[in-house]
């Protein structure tokens, strides 16, 4: 058969593509806007027929019908990373999740640590040669394309034929579905004057010719609407979004001065605006690839200068940061974030920020504490945390003592809660 023939014999209905879903199967779905939602909405459709089985995927985007407590004996949600759909389950114990490293997943699915006998997820349109690109999440998903026993596309035309390694032949799908819904955006988040004030700190401590790793939140994109004066920026990073594009029209990245695979942009998923997944598409300058290479902190360190900026809930006076869960109730999940603070530490002038506001709650808590909260799960170690950023200024940690940890945190507290960290931290002889 052609291609072409191919295609048309193993195009289906998103009903009858659940054929190829079995009672125990562990389903693996891209991260957010990679997930297939006519498939997904099909599976959630059938759901009672199947019994345990698992469907396993980062930041889902959609609140889909198998999310539903009354019927987890037949199709159950496990979150690699929480999101707005299913935080409230994770929370309630109804969602289960396995804690990773983003970059070691693909690793864990090889080894067959993390099950994957079918993957659900969206890709671009077929080209000439057979093939279709997973081009908004190949994270974690090529790697179960390895292994998958099924693996079913849904098929869109809005979804960008990214380069990189990020592709799949017709030969190795067992089914396709068609779709031409509009993809799920995401636009950039609003920046107040706390997160604007934490931005400018950072910024200007980043030096033209550097590597860019910007995470997902208000303060990492409050720090790219800074850095649009400077000159001949690079990215490598997990998640491209909205920023990393204002940044490119800017004329401030550029990816000439990048000594690790200079002039290309590296990245493993996408979340944006339609701008976003249209410039994605047959870009010679951006290329998409697996986690296990993206994050891997050996790899990434080879970019010189590299610049890591990621968000955390909480950090103690020794340096520890909470980035995911509340206590022990989880929030997000482990991410990138210790990837590439590793990444940056290694790298030839790299520097890891880690940013925070410096209160919550209406400043009624102080984020930064004596010690973590009662069961909150350490994100990023002390051994790793360099640099701390809130409102107040720049605490330096690697190098320094646990005493001068201490003070250097406490300086940028909110000065409401200064007094009240001292007085904690002599009492635990931190000071």
């Amino acid at each position: 058969m052609s291609v072409r023939d191919l295609y048309l014999h193993k195009r289906t209905t998103p009903d009858e593509a659940m054929s190829h879903v079995r009672s125990g199967d562990f389903i693996i779905v891209p991260t957010g806007v990679g997930e297939p939602p006519a498939l997904l909405h099909a599976l959630s459709a059938q759901r009672r027929r199947f019994r345990d089985v698992k469907v396993a995927q980062i930041l889902p985007l959609g609140k889909y019908d198998y999310f539903d407590a009354e019927t987890a004996d037949c199709v159950r949600h496990v979150a690699f990373f929480f999101s707005g759909a299913t935080r409230a389950g994770g929370q309630a114990g109804l969602i289960d999740y396995i804690p990773s490293y983003f970059s070691e997943m693909p690793g864990l699915i090889e080894r067959g640590m993390i099950p994957a006998d079918v993957v659900l997820s969206m890709a671009s349109p077929m080209d000439q040669h057979g093939y279709f690109s997973l081009s908004l999440g190949a994270d974690y998903t090529m790697a179960s394309v390895a292994r998958a026993r099924a693996i079913v596309l849904e098929v869109n035309p809005n979804v960008p034929f990214a380069n990189g390694n990020c592709h799949i032949h017709i030969s190795q799908v067992a089914a396709l579905v068609e779709s031409e819904t509009p993809l799920f955006e995401v636009g950039l988040p609003k920046i107040g004057p706390v997160q604007e004030a934490i931005a400018q700190y950072v910024a200007d401590l980043i030096e033209d010719g550097s590597t860019l790793q910007i995470g997902y939140g208000g303060i990492p994109d409050a720090v790219v609407m800074q850095l649009t004066h400077k000159h001949d920026l690079g990215i490598h990073t997990e998640m491209i979004g909205d920023g990393i594009l204002t940044l490119l029209e800017s004329g401030a990245v550029t990816n000439r001065k990048k000594n690790y695979l200079p002039g290309k942009m590296i990245a493993t998923f996408a979340l944006g605006s339609k701008k976003l997944y249209e410039f994605m598409h047959r870009n010679p300058m951006l290329e998409m690839h697996p986690v296990d290479f993206t994050n891997d902190p050996y790899l990434v360190s080879r970019n010189d200068n590299l610049i890591s900026i990621n968000a955390t809930l909480q950090i103690d006076l020794v340096g520890q940061c909470g980035s995911e869960t509340f206590g022990p109730l989880p929030y997000s999940g482990t991410g990138g974030q210790a990837d590439f603070v590793r990444a940056a530490n290694r790298s030839r002038g790299g520097k890891a920020f880690i940013v925070l506001p410096s209160t919550a709650k209406n400043d009624t808590l102080s984020r930064i504490v004596p010690t973590l909260s009662p069961g909150t799960h350490v994100t990023t170690s002390k051994n790793d945390v360099n640099y701390v950023v809130t409102e107040y200024g720049v605490a330096q940690l690697r190098g320094k003592s646990a005493k001068q940890r201490a003070r250097e945190l406490i300086a940028i507290a909110h000065p409401d809660f200064r007094a009240e960290l001292t007085d904690a931290a002599r009492k635990i002889n931190l000071l």
